[in-house]
């Protein structure tokens, strides 16, 4: 089975069985703990957990965030099959980190693991956990999907305010004002912070601006 195929298969397969209680912040960070579960053989499953750390909201496109690393081939896949079908379309997007943590292997069938989760963190009143069912060898996909949706419908309230201020615009480049704007903002760090430099130049690429802002970057280490 190609990359594609499977990836779309694994879509089909995930399932978001407990979804945090409570929204992720607007304008502030917030952590949300996860816990995927995937079937490893008949009655055996396999438990992985970690933390998706959110920070405030940015306007991003699917382009951009083929460009962030720390996912596996099949979650980078799936970027490009979503880049393919809304190239330059503007969403509001938080900055995440996925930090996976730990592994287990169970030996009980997928459906008693995930029940067993979801009333631990019910009767535990956890507002900020996700359990989720995914598969094995894509397992990470889970987390994707999982957090693509969450961002997306968390600021889904704040579109009108991004429009108002012409923030989700794009320009002939398909880059939106607001990455723009925070090109600028970065720029004057650096004149002050040469560290960040690295910062900036991360910024430019992803957004495929790199050449365009080349001279004037370079303009900041000449004497």
């Amino acid at each position: 089975m190609e990359m594609e195929d499977r990836i779309r298969e694994a879509m089909l397969r995930t399932e978001l069985v407990r979804s945090p209680r409570r929204r992720l912040s607007t304008f502030g960070s917030t952590t949300v703990d996860y816990y995927v579960v995937t079937e490893l053989a008949e009655g055996m499953s396999v438990v992985r957990d970690g933390k998706v750390l959110a920070e405030r909201p940015r306007i991003v496109t699917p382009y951009y965030l083929l460009h962030v690393e720390g996912f596996s081939e099949g979650s980078r896949r799936y970027l490009e099959m979503m880049a393919q079908e809304h190239p330059g379309e503007p969403g509001i997007f938080y900055t995440y980190r996925n930090e996976p943590s730990s592994m287990n292997v169970v030996s009980e069938p997928v459906a008693v693991v995930l029940g067993n989760l979801t009333s631990r963190l019910d009767a535990d009143d956890s507002p900020l956990s996700a359990v989720i069912k995914g598969v094995e060898d894509v397992w990470d996909l889970a987390v994707m999907m999982f957090v693509y949706d969450l961002t997306r419908r968390a600021v889904g309230g704040h579109v009108a305010d991004f429009q108002r201020r012409g923030l989700l615009d794009t320009d002939s480049s398909g880059v939106p004002n607001a990455a723009r704007q925070q090109i600028e903002m970065l720029f004057g760090i650096v004149r002050g912070e040469r560290s960040r430099a690295s910062e900036l130049v991360t910024e430019l690429k992803r957004w495929g601006v790199y050449e365009e802002y080349e001279d004037r970057f370079l303009s900041l280490f000449r004497k």
